[in-house]
């Protein structure tokens, strides 16, 4: 085993144990093909179709070391909430929740390059809690809307920080090919209003906060979105950064872990 590949396992290891009754649901390529799979330490036990709803498990499995990590859905819609954390910037807990779009096209997975346009020079890391739905919802209240989330992943807002300033919409600075890595697993049975975020750039801490610092809470958004919007399984909501953030270089790395749901690490490449 490579010491890339050792260095995998042991993270592997690391974030899918810490929390004893989660689940981690991935989706990958092995030899050519796409499974969806619940991840077991070093090994992902393929399912028998998707996970919404949940398939069997088929007996086989197959080492982590030997796959490529997809986006953990083939999400139709990708929304994000801005303004979520005080350290951040902060929106009025009493008004609706700030959202904007990514595009299905922005998702990348774990451990893959992000390329950017000759002309982002501005690119910000953001790292964040992303929900997955897991049930279509539509018009359901802020006490029910638990009840639609399958679970919760990590993410990586990237965002071209002079676009957002100038362009009419922030479509070009957010949903940009590859502005949106997240992965690499889905987890599930955990509380994801109080986990610790950590984003590291080049193993350096850069962000760090507890999400239940959340301005608009996991249910407030679910809820809210579903009035206008109807809600399907595996749609992501990337739920806001918190503290700050700053422009990348070529040849960086941004790694996001967020506590018994897992890490997605991606190098950044300009096309310049």
């Amino acid at each position: 085993m490579t010491i890339s590949a050792l260095r995998t396992s042991l993270l592997v290891c690391l974030f899918f144990t810490a929390t004893a009754e989660a689940q981690h649901f991935a989706r990958f390529t092995y030899q050519g093909e796409t499974y969806y799979g619940r991840v077991d330490a070093d090994r992902i036990n393929l399912l028998e179709s998707s996970l919404f709803p949940l398939s069997a498990e088929t007996g086989k499995s197959v080492s982590v070391n030997e796959i490529k990590w997809l986006p953990p859905t083939e999400a139709q819609k990708v929304f994000a909430v801005g303004m979520n954390f005080a350290s951040h910037i902060a929106s009025n807990s009493s008004a609706p929740p700030p959202l904007f779009l990514k595009l299905p096209t922005s998702l990348t997975g774990h451990q893959q390059t992000v390329n950017l346009p000759a002309d982002a020079t501005n690119v910000h890391f953001e790292g964040e809690l992303v929900l997955v739905i897991g049930t279509r919802a539509k018009n359901v209240s802020e006490e029910e809307a638990a009840n639609y989330i399958f679970g919760a992943t990590v993410g990586n807002d990237l965002t071209e920080r002079s676009w957002q300033g100038t362009d009419l919409q922030w479509m070009r600075a957010k949903a940009s090919d590859g502005f949106g890595p997240v992965g690499p697993v889905i987890a599930t049975e955990i509380d994801y209003n109080n986990v610790l975020l950590t984003t590291r750039l080049n193993n350096k801490v850069v962000q760090q906060e507890n999400t239940q610092n959340m301005i608009h809470s996991p249910s407030k958004v679910v809820s809210y979105l579903s009035r206008y919007f109807t809600l399907e399984p595996g749609d992501l909501i990337f739920m806001g950064t918190p503290g700050r953030t700053k422009a990348l270089q070529d040849g960086d790395v941004v790694s996001v872990d967020i506590a018994g749901i897992g890490q997605i690490s991606n190098a950044i490449q300009s096309e310049k």
